[in-house]
């Protein structure tokens, strides 16, 4: 008996990492394809990234790791081992394939409007791959979340400002219109990640609801 619970958790685990790997893959593709070249952040660890490259000319996928791992570091007491694991292994990942994807590829449609939406939805399906597994896709969402513990509020509002002031920021030292473009994308990436959601709801949890009151 110890085997076979032993041998689920393995294969929960394997299938866990998987699609960690997947989530992390599509999101940096997203970012590194679509958003970056036009210098839109994906989120405030986005906009703290291009900004890092604007000025000293860090490579995107590594100033983007340095800025993830930074927060997850000051967050690792606030998330349990699995998840910090789980978080840093798809920060990496994420890095990795922005690095991978960092190349120019030729567009039949070069509009900075088109790279926009695809790029969110790529990146909201990635992001909720990862959140779907229990592990944070990083940046400020780890700070909304120190910060709904602490003053006990719903992390929604203080990652909205958190965000918004970096995109304001990121706006006036490059180009003002990122602002709207940046909340665009996330308004666009957050409903990928709603709907990711509700699948995961549909396809796995509800049968296994089903199945659990069956049994009982």
């Amino acid at each position: 008996m110890d085997k076979i619970i032993l041998g689920a958790k393995m294969t929960n685990s394997i299938r866990t990492y998987i699609l960690i790997t997947c989530g992390g893959l599509i999101q940096g593709m997203g970012m590194s394809l679509f958003l970056f070249p036009h210098s839109i952040p994906s989120g405030g660890a986005g906009g703290l990234a291009v900004l890092l490259n604007y000025w000293v000319n860090i490579p995107l996928s590594f100033a983007l790791w340095i800025v993830n791992f930074s927060l997850l570091v000051a967050a690792i007491n606030w998330l349990g081992n699995a998840s910090a694991i789980g978080t840093m292994y798809g920060i990496t990942i994420t890095s990795l394939s922005v690095h991978l994807f960092n190349f120019s590829l030729y567009r039949p449609y070069d509009s900075v409007w088109i790279d926009l939406l695809i790029g969110s939805i790529l990146l909201g399906i990635g992001v909720g791959i990862l959140l779907s597994q229990g592990v944070s896709n990083g940046g400020m969402g780890v700070l909304a979340l120190i910060i709904s513990k602490v003053k006990d509020i719903s992390p929604g509002k203080p990652l909205f400002l958190l965000n918004g002031s970096i995109f304001i920021f990121t706006a006036s030292i490059i180009a003002w219109p990122i602002v709207i473009q940046a909340l665009l994308s996330q308004w666009i990436s957050t409903r990928m990640v709603d709907l990711i959601f509700q699948l995961k709801a549909q396809v796995i949890d509800t049968p296994l609801l089903a199945l659990r009151r069956r049994k009982k």
